[in-house]
Formats: C-alpha cells, structure tokens, sequence
C-alpha cells in the first residue's frame, strides 16, 4: 500500500493541475469572446461632416504646403472633392495659396456656382476643378499650378518621363495641352469657361498629370494628400531630367514595373513627407 500511494497522489496532483489548466484556458476565451467585439471595432465612423471638415483643415495646410514647396507662387489652387455632396468641391477665394485660412474656403457646386459666396472672389480658373471632378470620379482633388520645371516639357516635343522612383506616377505619357486647340489663337492662357476646363480634362484622360504648354500642369489624386504628393513630385521630377539632359548622353528612365510597384505605394507612403511638409511649411509662416 505504501508504495501505490505516492502515485495516486502524483496522479492526483497532475489531474488538479490540469483541471487548473483548462479552467485557465476556458476563464480566458470566456473573457476574450466578451472583449472580442470591442476590440474588433475599427475606429469611429466619421460622418460626411466630420469629413469634410477635415478636409477643409487639410486644404489650408495643402496651400501653404505647396506654397513652401515651391509648386507655387501667388498663383495656382488646389481643392478637395467633398465627402458630403460629391457634386460639390472646396476652394480658397481668389488668394495666394501662401495665405489661404479657414475663411477663405468656400464651396462650388460642379457648375462652378459658389455655395455661399458672401462677398468672396473666385479664382478664374475654377473650371479646371469642376470639369476634372466632372468625368473624373476616382480623383479627390486637384491642383492647378505654373510649377515652373515643367513649363519647358510643355513648349518642348521632350517627354516628361519618370527618372526618379518618387515620380513613378508619371509612367503614364504625360499629355501637353494646347489651348489653341480649343481656344483659338488668341486667349490669354488662362481656363476661364467650362469649354476650356472640360477640353483639359478630356486631355488628361485618366493620368494623375497634365501639362499646359506655356503655362504650367495640373494634377490629381486619389486622396488630398496624394495629390500634393504628385505635385511636388512632379516638380521635382522636371528639375532632375532637365539636369539629366543637360548632362548630355543616355538617359535611363524608370520602367513599367519599376513605376508601377512605386506607384502602388504612394497612398501609405504620402503621410511621411506630408507631416514633414506640413511642419516645414507652418514653421516657415511662423518666421515671418
């Protein structure tokens, strides 16, 4: 008997260390299946306001970005699409975007009609907004600017093309807009009617850019922040082929592959430079 004791007590104490085990086991499911739908809640649902307020915020600091960037000078705009009404779109009154506040938004309608006008001016180019958000569903937002490296890829027949990784998006041939097209041959450059904005849109197609031979581009983007992605991208991408030409001899641009692995990833990656654009751009409005 002695001898057959110790493993009942052995069998024992290993049948309570089990029952333990799986009470352990069952306490934590049991509590994990309770937090389970908290945890599995993505965050907040913001509504179409909350969104577009937002956006407005951000269309502020996009200006300014921009602006700080060199995309633009006293002239050129940019806008946002908004999430409530789609058919609606917001823009700065008529101001150089290094300026641009929170009051100086307004909101357009895509016939170019301002929502609540209050006295406010209107930049004349608005079309090319309206027209774009028109045919274009996939972009939510555009900018329009006189980027002064693409002006010579315009009134060139040199195609701007990807040479740096960062200017992937420009994989697509670049379209060059002539205004006399449209316009005849004695405008002054500028998208002042409906005609001219849809004839721009209809020239860049689906691309994310087009140029406008004499006077600058305009850009898009699926989201806001993308958008003042490729338009600084896009400057820089002018200013190191036109160094590349210079340079004389063969010049190796990205390929298909190349660009559209790039490419796919330009929606993560426009947070890391757009807070630093953002930083740069507040700290330099602060110093003067």
């Amino acid at each position: 008997m002695p001898l057959r004791k110790f493993p009942l007590e052995k069998e024992k104490s290993m049948s309570r260390k089990s029952i333990h085990r799986l009470l352990l086991i069952a306490a934590i499911s049991y509590f994990s299946a309770l937090a389970a739908p908290v945890l599995a809640q993505d965050k907040p649902v913001k509504t179409p306001e909350q969104q577009d307020a937002e956006n407005i915020a951000d269309l502020v600091l996009a200006n300014h970005i921009i602006a700080d960037q060199g995309v633009v000078d006293g002239f050129g705009h940019v806008s946002v699409r908004s999430v409530k009404n789609p058919n609606h779109y917001f823009i700065s009154r008529s101001r150089a975007p290094a300026l641009v506040t929170a009051d100086d938004i307004m909101e357009y309608d895509l016939d170019d009609n301002a929502i609540d006008p209050r006295g406010r001016s209107s930049y004349l180019e608005r079309f090319i907004h309206s027209e774009i958000y028109k045919v274009r569903p996939d972009v939510q937002a555009v900018i329009h600017s006189h980027s002064a490296a693409v002006i010579p890829f315009g009134v060139s027949d040199v195609p701007l093309k990807p040479i740096s990784h960062m200017g992937g998006f420009l994989i697509s041939a670049v379209p060059v807009f002539e205004i006399r097209e449209t316009g005849g041959n004695e405008t002054d450059m500028l998208i002042r009617n409906k005609a001219l904005g849809a004839a721009l849109a209809a020239k860049l197609g689906s691309g994310s850019v087009a140029l406008m031979r004499g006077h600058g581009d305009v850009v898009v983007g699926r989201s806001l922040k993308t958008a003042v992605f490729h338009a600084v991208y896009t400057e820089q991408n002018a200013r190191l082929q036109a160094e590349a030409l210079r340079l004389g001899g063969k010049i190796t641009f990205l390929n298909e592959v190349e660009a559209a692995k790039i490419g796919a990833q330009n929606d993560v990656l426009v947070e890391r430079p757009w807070e630093i654009w953002k930083n740069q751009a507040m700290s330099h409005a602060a110093q003067k």
